[in-house]
């Protein structure tokens, strides 16, 4: 017991540790990689005072099976990881474009033609864009 306490002592001060909306937010990346989604960008929100969440992460799938898989295993292995459950989730039944709202964080998961119909991206402009994975 003694010796599982003295490796607390070695860790480095100052280390950062994840946020609960950090960790989500790492949860749904890693999730949508996982499931081989596509385009993935997300928007930093928060210096947009009309946004209705901090960050919206947005992929797309090649069908609406992909569509579906990958929305299922964000709720799965968010609540796994995170043990938080979506505040809301819609889309699920045509599964062209779902959307998972954790309130701070809103993923969407689009097929390829409602992304470029929607075009989320440009609608939310003002936003810092960063992309994710390949």
């Amino acid at each position: 017991m003694l010796e599982q306490l003295s490796v607390l002592d070695t860790r480095k001060k100052g280390i950062t540790r994840l946020t609960k909306n950090s960790k989500i937010f790492k949860t749904i990346i890693k999730s949508i990689e996982d499931k081989k989604g596509t385009g993935i960008v997300s928007l930093d929100l928060r210096k947009i005072p009309e946004a209705v969440a901090d960050f919206f992460i947005i992929c797309e799938a090649s069908s609406t099976t992909q569509v579906k898989a990958i929305g299922d295993f964000i709720e799965f292995n968010v609540k796994e990881v995170c043990d938080e459950n979506p505040y809301k989730h819609e889309g699920q039944a045509s599964a062209q474009w779902v959307i998972i709202d954790y309130v701070s964080i809103v993923v969407h998961i689009m097929h390829p033609e409602a992304r470029r119909f929607y075009r989320l991206e440009d609608m939310w402009s003002d936003a810092i864009a960063e992309t994710h994975g390949a």
